[in-house]
């Protein structure tokens, strides 16, 4: 005879499985996770490029609509239209600025999908059940 006895074989052959589907699941979490890089990175490109498109297009409109205003008003009520415009504008960055800061704290926590899959293998290596991270 020339092999390990059949139960070290056993062992051994165990552990080698163990360890390839411990390899398995993290490729697959690797990839999950190279997966929502790669949606993030996209979204955030489309969120900038649509963000600057807006911002060139809106400062436009709003010189030809200040131009527009004070051309109208120039006789009477000069220095009251441009204060007015003044403030109708930074009230309205202020809003901008406020409602940006309220969507950036709402966004969806980054790998969420990848962390929850890790805590489901987690969970069930160690035989406990265990909740999702919060997001």
């Amino acid at each position: 005879m020339t092999g390990a006895p059949p139960e070290k074989r056993g062992i051994l052959e165990s552990l080698k499985a163990f360890t390839a589907t411990l390899l398995a699941i993290a490729h697959t979490r690797g990839e999950l996770l190279s997966t929502e890089l790669q949606e993030l990175q996209q979204r955030l490109f489309l969120q900038l490029a649509a963000l600057l498109l807006a911002l060139f297009l809106l400062g436009v409109g709003l010189i030809m609509a200040v131009l527009l205003i004070v051309v109208v008003f120039w006789d009477s009520y000069r220095v009251l239209t441009l204060g007015l415009l003044t403030t109708l504008f930074l009230v309205g960055s202020g809003a901008l600025l406020w409602a940006m800061r309220r969507m950036t704290r709402q966004a969806p926590r980054p790998f969420a999908a990848t962390l929850a899959e890790l805590a489901k293998d987690r969970a069930a290596l160690t035989g406990t059940v265990s909740r999702p991270p919060q997001s």
